[in-house]
């Protein structure tokens, strides 16, 4: 429907939909750039996807890593990424996340006082080369998203929670002029906005669009929020933004059964091996992170375990989900291969032949018959632990097609001047399948991206000032 900026009652400058990660940096950013912004949340309380993750970020070039003697560049990271995705991820987004993703960490440090540090626990792997993950120590995503929104607050960035994007409005030019919302109680509300920033999350918890662009998914298990219904990515379309990379996803092969807390991949990158329900290996633990997850899935009884020992937990202990685990008692132990077998449920022989085979390899300096290379990996020893997980898939990775300015492109390669899309909402960088996904890439991706989009927003609205 074409509207009028001046048709509305009520107008902001810019409005961002969608409080995660992404929604916060864009937000923060527009404001910081001169611009008044509206930040509308569906949930009454913001969780997210956000709230889900480790609350890692992968970044280059960033003063955490320069401190603690870690050489990283927008350039290396570039092309990790393409290298990792085969070439197909696009490449202009994956160089405009590379050159923002280090900015975007000191940022987020300096303006909002978000103590990130590099994780230097977190060792280079899954096509990362560098240490690149960032974190606030001690804490998760949950944290993240609740410290991000107390500085909403700081800077004075409205919001309205319980508010759902319902349409988007245009003028006779294609420019967007203002959105309509749904409130809690059914109400519908329209307003003018001179920039808009979709961040509302991808399109996970709509089984309608997984099954047509991931048919593979169809009965896989959803560890994600049901509010990513792809509802910005939707609305984009109809205003003829170009949708691309749209059967992306991040799966996950660890995913704790049956407490539900993710298994950070530091046990996998120290040596952890997986096993299935009969005690064998079944696949190179160390090649595709999201992958394994269809690995996981048809292996016996739909689980699998993942065999650690003790100083590999203590090599991890200081991620939250690894202490939450242990406090849970969830790892079952036992002094050797024999009783774990029992402990787990698997046999025995086939245990000891299984792990029989990482220790000739390492001893050998050979791949394992899995193909992996054990060169700068811990064996697990005895006394042994193991935890019983599962594979699901966690968000998606395609979306809309942005430029190097987080504008909303048309299917002709021309950008809505005013539209902007960044996290779930955008085309991503791990190609068009799950094997290009890269480590802790999700909030990377809404944080880089989410504080471009702001930046960009807000320099539309200054531009319409001075023109005015």
């Amino acid at each position: 429907m074409s509207r009028q900026l001046s048709s509305f009652e009520y107008s902001v400058p810019v409005v961002v939909v969608g409080g995660g990660a992404c929604g916060c940096t864009a937000a923060l950013a527009a404001k910081a750039g001169g611009a008044e912004v509206l930040l509308i949340e569906q949930d009454a309380h913001p969780y997210g996807t956000t709230s889900m993750s480790q609350g890692l970020i992968a970044a280059a070039g960033t003063r955490s890593q320069a401190e603690k003697g870690v050489e990283d560049s927008a350039e290396v990271f570039f092309e990790d990424i393409m290298t990792k995705t085969r070439g197909l991820a696009d490449p202009v987004i994956a160089r405009t996340i590379a050159k923002n993703s280090g900015p975007a960490i000191d940022w987020l440090t300096d303006y909002c006082d978000i103590p990130f540090e590099v994780d230097l626990g977190f060792k280079p792997s899954y096509g990362n080369s560098r240490f690149r993950a960032h974190g606030w120590p001690g804490h998760g995503g949950e944290d993240l998203l609740n410290l991000m929104h107390r500085r909403l607050d700081d800077h004075g960035v409205d919001v309205m929670l319980g508010c759902r994007l319902t349409d988007i409005f245009t003028d006779e030019s294609g420019a967007v002029s203002g959105i309509s919302i749904t409130q809690p109680d059914g109400s519908v509300e329209e307003l003018g906005c001179e920039a808009l920033v979709l961040a509302c999350g991808g399109f996970a918890g709509n089984r309608e669009m997984i099954e047509h662009y991931m048919p593979e998914l169809k009965s896989a298990r959803y560890n994600g929020h049901e509010g990513s219904r792809g509802d910005g990515i939707l609305l984009g379309a109809k205003l003829g933004g170009k949708l691309a990379d749209m059967s992306s996803y991040q799966g996950y092969a660890m995913l704790s059964d049956p407490h539900g807390i993710t298994l950070s991949p530091i046990s996998l990158v120290e040596g952890a091996v997986l096993v299935n329900a009969h005690g064998k290996r079944f696949v190179d633990e160390s090649i595709d992170i999201a992958g394994m997850m269809l690995e996981v899935l048809p292996q016996p009884e739909g689980h699998v375990w993942v065999i650690y020992d003790q100083e590999i937990e203590q090599r991890s202990l200081y991620v939250p989900e690894m202490a939450e685990l242990k406090r849970l008692n969830a790892p079952k132990e036992a002094d050797d291969l024999a009783g774990l077998a029992e402990a787990i449920k698997v046999d025995p022989q086939a245990l000891a032949e299984t792990m029989a085979d990482v220790a000739r390899a390492d001893e050998a300096g050979e791949p394992d018959a899995m193909g992996r290379d054990w060169s700068t990996l811990h064996v697990p020893e005895p006394p042994y632990l193991a935890l019983k997980v599962t594979g699901a898939y966690y968000h998606t990775q395609g979306g809309l097609q942005i430029d190097e300015k987080a504008r909303v492109v048309k299917e002709d390669g021309t950008p809505i001047p005013n539209l902007f899309a960044g996290g779930g909402n955008a085309r991503a960088v791990s190609g068009p399948g799950h094997w290009g996904y890269m480590p802790a890439m999700g909030l990377c991706t809404a944080v880089s991206l989410g504080r471009v989009a702001g930046m960009s927003a807000a320099e539309v609205v200054a531009e319409e000032v001075s023109g005015a």
